[in-house]
């Protein structure tokens, strides 16, 4: 009896921790609110057409990815392990690349492997990046120790962020509703031909994974190639509604420019009625309507048991959506366990990666 007390008193401090940590963030008037620009006009209209046609007609059927050609430099190297970044032109199509800014058009990517290895007998896992995730630094640190388990780490840093970031945008606080959209269009994009890359390159087995925001494109990404790959979603919805709608971050959106926005269109509308214009366009970010992994028994979930940000049903969607996909409760919140758990998500990459068959080598 002692221990479940103490055990939901701890929940209840991760849980708290999650609003306080999002109250000074994003509460604070520090730094503007999330779409402080509104909805992002007839770039909306754009990404809301293009993102439908990420959904395949036919089941099982999706769309090649683009080869890319990065252009590399090493940044430094030791007697066992090399890091190289490269530089690629997104492989968006020209609607897209036309509604990007354009200090978004470079990718950028980090390069984590053994100095001298043979591709044939290792994996790789692209790391995408979380809300506010602007450098390669923390997944790096992340990806680093599963080098000893063989496995080499691909770091993406996402359109709107780091060197990718607009001029006028202030940190992760993304100007437009359209931004967001954008942003995951365009890193599926890129993170699709990373892995299309690396399958040339000749890596015996691939992944992807992501933190928060990061697991959601990482669930797109996994859901969408057309080769089974290890999926591996940490903390993260299975849609940005839950997000921006239910959980912490619905207290840092600009709730009455976009209400002003809509209103200079229609009559008088209430707070729940922009929340309910909210919904549709970000359920195009629902991953529950994106086709089930060619694998899903390489799908792990990991979500915390009181996370402030991400509540647990959401998670449990996408689990059912996914017949065969499994979910690991950490105890903790959206915070602590960012900080607390990264042994977790490390074991859920090389478990993932483990239920994969190695790729035959070419005769």
């Amino acid at each position: 009896m002692v221990a479940v007390k103490v055990k939901l008193k701890l929940g209840v401090l991760h849980y708290v921790l999650d609003h306080v940590y999002g109250a000074f963030v994003h509460r604070t008037r520090i730094s503007p609110p999330f779409f402080s620009r509104g909805w992002g006009g007839t770039k909306l209209d754009l990404l809301e057409r293009v993102i439908k046609q990420l959904f395949p007609q036919v089941e099982g059927q999706n769309w090649p990815p683009k080869l890319i050609q990065p252009v590399w430099k090493t940044v430094w190297e030791t007697k066992t392990t090399k890091l190289r970044e490269g530089v690629f032109k997104t492989p968006c199509d020209d609607q897209l690349l036309s509604a990007l800014p354009p200090e978004s058009h470079i990718a950028r990517v980090a390069f984590l492997t053994p100095k001298l290895y043979n591709p044939e007998k290792m994996a790789c896992v692209v790391h995408l990046a979380g809300t506010g995730d602007h450098t390669f630094e923390r997944r790096l640190r992340l990806g680093g120790p599963l080098l000893k388990e063989n496995i080499a780490t691909m770091v993406l840093e996402s359109p709107f962020y780091g060197q990718r970031r607009p001029l006028l945008q202030y940190g992760s606080k993304l100007r437009c509703v359209s931004d967001l959209l954008l942003l995951g269009r365009a890193t599926i994009d890129e993170a699709r031909s990373l892995l299309h890359w690396l399958d040339e390159e000749g890596f015996g087995k691939l992944g992807v994974c992501g933190l928060s925001m990061g697991g959601v494109h990482a669930s797109m990404v996994g859901s969408l190639h057309p080769t089974p790959i290890a999926t591996l979603p940490f903390l993260s919805p299975h849609s940005a509604v839950v997000a921006f709608c239910e959980g912490v971050l619905k207290h840092a959106t600009a709730w009455d420019t976009l209400r002003a926005e809509l209103e200079a269109q229609q009559v008088t509308l209430t707070q729940e009625d922009v929340r309910q214009r909210m919904r549709e366009v970000l359920s195009l970010t629902d991953v529950t309507r994106f086709p089930i992994p060619k694998n899903p028994n390489s799908v792990i979930f990991v979500a915390a048991t009181d996370d402030g940000y991400i509540p647990n049903h959401s998670v449990l969607e996408l689990q059912k959506a996914w017949p065969g996909s499994e979910v690991r409760w950490v105890n903790g919140g959206h915070v602590s366990s960012f900080i607390l758990h990264n042994g977790e998500f490390r074991r859920a990459i090389v478990d993932g990666l483990d239920r994969l068959n190695w790729k035959e080598s070419p005769l």
